[in-house]
């Protein structure tokens, strides 16, 4: 089945996530935080975010909104009425700019820094841990390019895509947040995994910007779907009413000029099995 267009004439759409029957993401070179619902009907949520541009996106057990200010190296909570304020300062622990983030039930949030200055051979970078009182520390201090990010269901397992890394690397969650037996999930030869996002199947969606494809993997690295888009693919979550719509979201690399060009794109595929609801 084609792909359905979803909202158009984007710069550079990153971190989406489902909640509250709307698709939240950040546009990255635009500065912006939208929302929009599945027809595609948007509102802003935030026109300029302080220290920006914004990426990750995640929400606190009290409703407030989290937004990773990338250059800023912060964690900002977004109250009601749209007041910001800083949940978390990551400057003194992050080495790089901060990009994506998930974060768990309990409100603890899970950041990476990523050497973007020194692709394609960035250096090794952080993995920070947020606590619900904003209090952070470092989860895993060498980690190739972190980038997406999702939480199993039973809030056990932590697995992020390492994009420099060609693979997916997985953590057991103890008390606290704390990460521990780091694992390979998957490999990928040749791929760049992006973006993630996981099934109840437990299996993992990942955005490869070169392969312009999201791909659907096993633990263990079998590919069991693709879908290929006609341009990059940076990111991707299931949401919808029922969960089976992948939303898959595009635009040109490397992004500068998007913010003028606005090549970017939301596209809407249905697929078999629906989402956990990470991210």
């Amino acid at each position: 089945m084609a792909a359905r267009v979803v909202l158009e004439g984007l710069a550079f759409p990153e971190g989406p996530r489902w909640r509250d029957g709307l698709l939240w993401f950040s546009d990255v070179e635009a500065g912006q935080v939208l929302a929009i619902d599945e027809g595609g009907a948007r509102h802003t949520v935030i026109e300029d975010l302080p220290g920006g541009p914004p990426s990750g996106l995640g929400w606190l057990p009290d409703g407030r909104l989290l937004v990773v200010a990338t250059a800023a190296r912060t964690v900002l909570a977004v109250g009601p009425g749209g007041a910001v304020s800083t949940h978390a300062d990551l400057s003194g622990l992050a080495s790089y700019r901060c990009n994506d983030m998930v974060v768990d039930a309990a409100g603890r949030a899970y950041v990476g820094s990523c050497d973007l200055r020194g692709m394609p051979h960035p250096a090794d970078s952080e993995l920070i841990l947020v606590r619900p009182d904003g209090a952070a520390s470092i989860a895993d201090p060498a980690l190739r390019f972190p980038n997406g990010t999702v939480i199993t269901s039973d809030g056990t397992t932590l697995i992020v895509a390492e994009t420099f890394g060609r693979r997916l690397t997985a953590y057991t969650i103890g008390a606290g947040g704390a990460l521990s037996g780091r694992r390979v999930w998957a490999d990928l030869p040749g791929a760049m995994p992006d973006g993630i996002c996981l099934d109840r199947d437990n299996h993992v969606w990942y955005a490869d910007p070169r392969a312009n494809a999201c791909i659907r993997v096993a633990e263990g690295g079998e590919v069991t779907d693709r879908i290929d888009a006609d341009r990059a693919v940076f990111a991707c979550t299931l949401g919808g009413e029922d969960g089976r719509t992948l939303f898959v979201l595009t635009s040109h690399f490397p992004p500068d000029g998007t913010a003028r060009t606005r090549p970017g794109q939301i596209l809407a595929h249905r697929v078999a099995v629906p989402g956990t609801g990470s991210p």
